[in-house]
């Protein structure tokens, strides 16, 4: 798919990738160079903490970012797609979960189902029109549950290293002694190269409630477009949950694209190039359907 999209994408993009681009995006903000285009805003909810995003007005369909767990809306997958559909005048709009980044909350206090109520209000209150979700890791999964809560919204769906029910199925498949043990403690620590402890550490109600919101025990009912982008060298989500998610979505437009040199973050230039190609290529099927 990955050479499909390639061919198939403006030829705008392709000079503003290839020629040293516009003034307003560059080949630097695909390398994770911070321009920082939009400020912080914060979105207050009845008895739930204040959320904090960032929002490019543009055109339809526009595109959310959903960061993985423990990360933000700063990383430089959620930068560089800002200065991307600021080059094409889409509309753009990234943030952060409950306790994460400059969001209230506590991030041990937080479940799938509350980052869910999360990205749910995000696209019913900040959002104008179908958006393209572009989730990352946990984010990849929460894409999923927002595309099937939340159909008419959900114009396309981009996974990078989808990690749906990956903390559940981990565990899960953990010695029933190793289990048994984490239970009397009442947490399970997962070694981690991403987070400041070396640790990432979930509480067994964590679990419990995570399990409640698992899609691949069946099938997907999602029908919009999806693209799935993982590295074969992804030691921390294995890329063959993204052939599974594949296999269980209803939708009959799906496409998988494998990195072989892909790591988990899929942050490097090309990694983040790919991935605006993959968004450009479904703005362009998009809009051209929307007006046949």
């Amino acid at each position: 798919m990955a050479a499909v999209t390639l061919r198939s994408c403006r030829r705008a993009l392709s000079q503003i990738l290839s020629h040293g681009g516009t003034s307003t995006f560059s080949p630097n903000g695909l390398a994770g160079v911070r321009h920082m285009t939009t400020t912080v805003q914060f979105a207050t909810r009845p008895d739930l903490p204040t959320l904090a995003y960032r929002r490019l007005k543009g055109k339809s369909p526009g595109v959310v970012f959903l960061p993985g767990y423990a990360s933000t809306m700063n990383g430089q997958k959620a930068e560089a797609l800002e200065e991307f559909c600021k080059s094409l005048g889409h509309s753009y709009l990234r943030f952060d979960y409950t306790g994460h980044g400059a969001s209230e909350g506590v991030l041990a206090e937080g479940t799938v189902g509350a980052w869910k109520k999360d990205v749910l209000f995000v696209l019913d209150e900040l959002t104008e029109g179908p958006q393209i979700l572009v989730g990352s890791s946990i984010g990849g999964w929460l894409m999923l549950l927002a595309g099937i809560a939340r159909p008419e919204k959900t114009a396309a769906l981009v996974g990078i290293s989808t990690a749906a029910d990956h903390v559940v199925t981990s565990f899960n498949a953990l010695p029933l002694e190793t289990r048994v043990e984490c239970e009397e403690k009442g947490e399970w620590s997962v070694p981690s190269r991403h987070a400041e402890e070396g640790v990432c550490t979930f509480s067994m109600d964590f679990l419990q409630e995570a399990e409640g919101h698992c899609v691949l025990q069946s099938p997907i009912p999602v029908l919009c477009p999806v693209r799935l982008i993982h590295g074969l060298r992804d030691e921390d989500v294995p890329w063959h949950i993204s052939m599974q998610v594949a296999e269980r979505v209803l939708s009959p437009d799906v496409d998988i694209i494998l990195r072989r040199q892909g790591q988990h973050r899929m942050a490097d230039k090309d990694d983040i190039k790919l991935m605006a190609y993959t968004i450009d290529d479904l703005i362009d099927k998009l809009t051209t359907e929307g007006s046949e």
